[in-house]
């Protein structure tokens, strides 16, 4: 859930409201973004130092709107195969609701802004985290090293995004992007457990070879 209020908030969603698919967040100007969020452009310095710290924040308020859904529905599922499915319908959904927020993240990720570059970086680095994390916890992929898991959920968390502006521009494919984004996560996974099989195979064979 997210706690910004008052004239952050304020700003942060026209923000969001401004960004297009020909705009970006670092080319909003500041009496534009004032003026949108319904404030005096001097209100902006009362919240943050520049545009980058007030980039951070609109980052912030993505993640975090996000994450908390996506943990609730891990958290919750009984199998690896479940847990996908859940996540991507959620997330997709989240994106073609909020276009805006999609298109900041993907940008932003490649963007002039160093700063906002690792901030971005960050956020999907702890994304992949608390995936892992929750898979573990979960015990929905037995047998599979927890380093595995967490690799896996870092490349799974980028897929999603790279696949992010397609399902919002592409409506005639949604449904074929959220099955390939699927199959994607499972076959990891499922290759990650063939694996670990695989070498367990090969040490049984190995005692048991006089």
């Amino acid at each position: 859930m997210n706690t910004l209020a008052g004239g952050k908030l304020k700003l942060v969603q026209a923000a969001l409201r401004l960004i297009t698919e020909t705009r970006s967040l670092t080319s909003l100007g500041l009496r534009e973004l004032a003026r949108e969020a319904g404030l005096n452009p001097n209100t902006f310095y009362r919240h943050f130092k520049n545009l980058d710290e007030f980039g951070l924040q609109v980052l912030g308020y993505i993640a975090e709107d996000m994450k908390a859904g996506v943990r609730q529905l891990r958290q919750m599922a009984d199998t690896s195969e479940q847990a996908s499915h859940d996540t991507v319908t959620f997330v997709y959904r989240y994106f073609l609701a909020n276009p805006a927020a999609t298109t900041v993240a993907v940008r932003e990720l490649h963007g002039p802004s160093p700063l906002l570059r690792r901030a971005l970086e960050a956020q999907l680095n702890a994304s992949a985290r608390e995936m892992a994390e929750d898979i573990i916890e979960r015990g929905l992929v037995p047998g599979v090293e927890e380093s595995v898991v967490h690799e896996i959920s870092h490349m799974t968390i980028r897929y999603i995004l790279f696949r992010a502006m397609d399902y919002i521009e592409k409506p005639a494919q949604r449904e074929q992007i959220q099955r390939e984004t699927e199959r994607f996560i499972n076959r990891q996974f499922r290759g990650a457990l063939v694996e670990h099989l695989s070498e367990e195979a090969v040490i049984m064979l190995s005692k048991a070879t006089p």
